[in-house]
């Protein structure tokens, strides 16, 4: 290899290698053992990551690395934009685009209301597709703090919503049968599935997503082993049941409501 000559010498010391697997610390122990990112890193440090690919990118091309710090790379104020910056082009002619801004931006948890029930506390905060094609997906942050009308209903005819509680216990009484979502617990609620939701703990808050294409399934097994992470024995369905609540015929029984979503859009109809 041609070594050349250097008026200024060098001052550093490198790693060799592309595209490689390197490891470097600047105090013995500084890096964790095991795992990238404990709860407590060595020596009171931060650990970030740095994202070249997607966390989904295959191994052979995924591009990531960890690094710990003195100090969080977030320990900064907001930016704010310059007016003339040495990058800013001639504006006057192109067409409007979004103005992105590097601040670290997060979600306000959403109150607690009172008067607010599991359908109405459901807030559409990102999403892809359109349900009217059956493409794409929708999530949702839910925040409620009371029990659903004992005379009404939902069902979405968009698609699969899959909930994952975060506070507070979810009674959920579907026409398939009851069941009880409490934290570390999700369910899926089938496309088309009416249902009603309690809260027999008081307010209740969490997150869901929503399937337009198809329904859920669980991961092929392969690299992450014959027992996987999710096993078929590991979900239970509801048993079959009715409320004593309503009346002895459908014509007698009292004046019910339902509540429909299809194609983003909630649509409501009455039954006596």
């Amino acid at each position: 290899m041609p070594v050349t000559t250097f008026d200024f010498p060098e001052r550093y010391r490198y790693q060799n290698g592309f595209g490689s697997y390197l490891e470097t610390e600047a105090v013995p122990g500084a890096l964790p053992i095991g795992h990238n990112s404990p709860q407590k890193p060595p020596h009171g440090l931060y650990a970030e990551k740095l994202s070249g690919t997607a966390f989904t990118a295959p191994r052979h091309e995924n591009r990531q690395s960890w690094l710990y710090r003195i100090l969080p790379s977030s320990a900064h104020p907001p930016f704010s934009s310059t007016a003339d910056g040495p990058f800013e082009s001639d504006r006057s002619s192109a067409p409007a685009r979004l103005e992105y801004i590097p601040n670290q931006l997060r979600w306000d948890p959403f109150d607690h209301d009172d008067q607010t029930d599991f359908v109405s506390g459901l807030h559409l905060v990102a999403g892809a597709g359109d349900p009217a094609l059956k493409q794409g997906m929708g999530i949702y942050i839910y925040a409620a703090g009371k029990s659903m009308d004992d005379h009404s209903a939902f069902y979405s005819a968009d698609g699969d919503l899959l909930i994952v509680a975060q506070d507070g216990v979810l009674d959920i009484r579907t026409e398939l049968g009851w069941i009880l979502v409490r934290p570390m617990e999700i369910c899926v609620i089938p496309r088309g599935v009416k249902y009603q939701v309690h809260l027999p703990s008081g307010p209740v808050r969490g997150y869901a997503l929503e399937l337009y294409q198809g329904h859920f399934s669980l991961p092929e097994l392969g690299p992450i082993g014959s027992n996987g992470l999710a096993n078929a024995r590991d979900f239970q369905a509801p048993v079959a049941c009715f409320s004593e609540d309503f009346g002895a015929t459908a014509s007698e029984g009292p004046n019910i409501y339902a509540i429909t979503r299809g194609t983003a859009t909630t649509i409501h109809t009455s039954m006596t």
